[in-house]
């Protein structure tokens, strides 16, 4: 948890433990946005043992120096912790995007926290699960968007996450962003297979143009125009000047063509459209 909401963070522990003793601290992913917080926990619960895999325990001490006393268990691949009815067991997922990485399964109600899997850009409206939203509608395109910007240059260590989770018996899906899975997993995990085999959603044309005096949108423009007398529906245009590159690169993932025109600059391809290459 980002430390900036450490208070609210820490009165919903302690809601949910009403009461009860902390055991185990279970760090997935080390990225300060989620282990912020980690000192603080740890302060306020010094009995309670951090569960991780050695390069996260090696990256607590590179984050907090030695202010992290607690207990430190290292995990590895298929590591079990039991915690009475419930068991936790662990599969590493490096790179996914962090080398640290790991996802936590528990057995008794099926639930799998994928850390940064299956996650997505944007704040949830009060609403907590899938099925309480249209998905396709209010947020495919940040979950494209999320997953292409922040691990599209893993596909191989994706792929090998998604083999580990297909041989589990997964009811949930507790991602660190978005909406928690709770039906339709199915829907997710092949959008993550599509993304991570680098193959296109459908048949579409993406063209992303940069252009200083205007001639090379004009040229851009007419190919749309000329695609569309051909038929194609689906043609997506992007000034690279006046669009984020993480719409650019998500809309590079979803469509089947692609088409990139830039004016020179200096004898060199436009700063912008370099940029989104690169």
């Amino acid at each position: 948890m980002d430390y900036d909401s450490s208070r609210v963070f820490v009165e919903n522990v302690k809601a949910a433990l009403n009461g009860k003793t902390l055991d185990y601290i279970v760090v997935n992913h080390m990225e300060p946005d989620h282990a912020g917080s980690l000192r603080l926990i740890c302060d306020l619960y010094p009995d309670a043992a951090l569960v991780a895999t050695k390069k996260a325990v090696d990256m607590m001490a590179q984050f907090f120096g030695d202010e992290l006393k607690n207990e430190k268990i290292v995990v590895k691949e298929g590591d079990t912790v039991s915690l009475g009815k419930h068991e936790l067991s662990f599969y590493t997922a490096p790179m996914v995007h962090w080398p640290e990485v790991m996802v936590t399964y528990e057995s008794f109600e099926k639930v799998l926290f994928s850390a940064d899997a299956f996650g997505t850009f944007g704040a949830l409206n009060g609403n907590i699960f899938n099925d309480e939203y249209d998905i396709d509608r209010d947020w495919l395109p940040d979950y494209r968007r999320y997953y292409t910007n922040i691990c599209g240059k893993y596909g191989m260590q994706v792929q090998s996450l998604l083999k580990k989770a297909l041989t589990l018996d997964i009811q949930m899906i507790c991602p660190l962003h978005g909406p928690i899975w709770r039906s339709n997993l199915v829907y997710i995990i092949n959008k993550y297979d599509i993304w991570s085999k680098y193959e296109a959603e459908g048949n579409s044309v993406m063209i992303a143009y940069a252009s200083i005096y205007g001639n090379t949108e004009n040229a851009a423009y007419y190919l749309a125009n000329e695609l569309s007398k051909l038929g194609v529906k689906d043609i997506a245009m992007y000034d690279v000047s006046s669009t984020d590159v993480s719409y650019i690169i998500s809309e590079t993932f979803r469509c089947s063509h692609i088409v990139l025109m830039s004016a020179t600059y200096n004898l060199e391809i436009y700063p912008k459209m370099d940029d989104y290459i690169s």
